[in-house]
C-alpha cells in the first residue's frame, strides 16, 4: 500500500487513500501482531518462532523495519500534500492560515469546546485512561499566582472530522485548533506547551470456543474487556521533548523502545476524509462490475434462480470484477424467500459497500 501511495502512475486521490490504508494497516498490525509478542515476552515465554527469534528479538527486528517505514511514510505524505495543494486542495498548519484565525476561533467555541473534557494529572490524580488509537494533546500548564506546574491531557474529540474544512479548498487538523485556542479550556492558566500523541493497546481477540457455554455471550464480554488491552505503543511528535515522553511512559507503562516519533501528521488513516472528495479527475474511473454469466437472465425482467444455476455447476465469482449484488447477495435473498430454506449461516470478513 505504501509503494502504491508513492507510485505516481495512480491517480492523486487513490494514493491519499492507499496512504490512509497503509496507515490503518500498521495500526492493526501493532493492536494484534505486536500485541502478541508483548505478551509473549511478559510471561516469558520461550518459545520461538519459525526463523528462530524470541519474542523479544522479533520486537527489536519489528522496531527497526517499522521506523524505516515511519520514514517512508513522512516522505510520501509530504510529497501528496504538495501535490494535493497544486490541485487546489490544502491540508494547512493552524499558523499557515492567520486569516481564518478569528472565524476558527468562533467555531472552536461552538464545535469543541462542548466536547473537551480536559483531565489534569498529579500525584492525588491517577494518570487517565487513554483509550487506543485516540488522539490526545499533553498540555503543561503553570497556575501564575503560585507558579506551579501542572501537566492535562486533552482527548481530541472523535465525533468531530479530524480535519476541519476552512473553506472549498483548505482543511486543517483539529488538534492545532484545539492547541491554539487552549486558554478558553484552562482560562486563568498559563499554556506552555502541547504535543499531539496518541496510544495502541492489544485489541486481539482470545477465546476459547470449544470451552464457551455461549460464543455470543464470550464475544460481548471478550471485546468490553478488549477496550481496556495492555498499551503496545505510544506514537509521539519528533518535537516532544524527552520529558513528556517519559512521563507519558511511565503513564501508560511502556518503555523507550515502545515509542515511536513521526516527523509528519499522526494517524494518517485520517486521510481518508480527503480520498473521499468528490473530484472525478482525481480518483479512478468508476467500475461497474459484471454480472456472472450464468446468473444472467436471457431477458432483462426475467428472474434468476441462484439455486437452479448452482445445481447445475458451481458458481465461482471473482470481486471486484464481478457483481455482489447480482451473486451472493442475489443467492441470500432468494435463500430468506424460500420456504424449504431452515437457517442461512455465513462468514463475514472485512465486508464494505460491494
Amino acid at each position: 500500500m505504501l509503494y502504491e501511495a508513492g507510485d505516481k502512475r495512480n491517480p492523486l486521490l487513490e494514493r491519499v487513500r492507499f496512504l490512509a490504508i497503509f496507515a490503518d494497516n500498521l495500526d492493526e498490525f501493532f493492536a494484534v501482531r505486536v500485541a502478541g509478542l508483548h505478551q509473549q515476552r511478559q510471561v516469558g515465554r520461550a518459545g520461538l518462532s519459525p526463523d528462530g527469534m524470541s519474542a523479544a528479538e522479533q520486537l527489536a527486528a519489528i522496531r527497526i523495519r517499522v521506523q524505516e517505514l515511519l520514514g517512508l511514510q513522512d516522505a510520501v505524505f509530504d510529497g501528496l500534500r504538495m501535490e494535493l495543494a497544486e490541485a487546489g486542495i490544502r491540508i494547512a498548519g493552524y499558523a499557515e492560515i492567520a486569516e481564518h484565525h478569528d472565524r476558527l476561533r468562533d467555531r472552536f467555541v461552538r464545535e469543541l469546546f462542548p466536547v473537551l473534557t480536559p483531565l489534569a494529572v498529579d500525584p492525588g490524580r491517577p494518570f487517565p485512561y487513554i483509550s487506543t488509537l485516540s488522539l490526545s494533546l499533553a498540555v503543561s500548564l503553570e497556575e501564575p499566582e503560585t507558579g506551579e506546574e501542572l501537566f492535562a491531557r486533552v482527548k481530541v474529540p472523535p465525533v468531530v472530522p479530524r480535519l476541519m474544512e476552512v473553506d472549498s479548498s483548505t482543511f486543517v487538523p483539529i488538534e492545532q485548533l484545539i492547541a491554539a485556542n487552549l486558554d478558553i479550556l484552562f482560562s486563568g492558566m498559563t499554556v506552555h506547551e502541547t504535543h499531539l500523541f496518541r496510544v495502541t493497546r492489544n485489541t486481539d481477540l482470545s477465546i476459547q470456543e470449544d470451552e464457551a457455554d455461549d460464543l455470543l455471550l464470550a464475544i460481548e464480554e471478550e471485546l468490553r474487556r478488549r477496550r481496556f488491552g495492555a498499551a503496545v505503543r505510544l506514537e509521539v511528535e519528533s518535537s516532544t521533548p524527552e520529558r513528556v515522553r517519559t512521563r507519558l511512559l511511565q503513564g501508560i507503562r511502556l518503555q523507550g523502545e515502545d515509542c515511536y516519533e513521526v516527523r509528519g501528521m499522526l494517524d494518517l488513516a485520517a486521510l481518508s476524509q480527503i480520498a473521499a472528495l468528490e473530484r472525478p479527475e482525481l480518483h479512478f474511473p468508476t467500475w461497474t462490475p459484471a454480472a456472472p454469466q450464468r446468473l444472467t437472465p436471457a431477458e432483462e425482467d426475467e428472474p434468476v434462480d441462484v439455486f437452479a444455476a448452482i445445481r447445475e455447476a458451481d458458481v465461482l465469482v471473482h470481486h471486484p470484477y464481478e457483481s455482489f449484488t447480482a451473486s451472493v447477495q442475489r443467492f441470500i435473498s432468494q435463500a430468506v424467500d424460500d420456504p424449504d430454506v431452515l437457517t442461512i449461516k455465513q462468514t463475514l470478513y472485512r465486508t464494505s459497500g460491494d
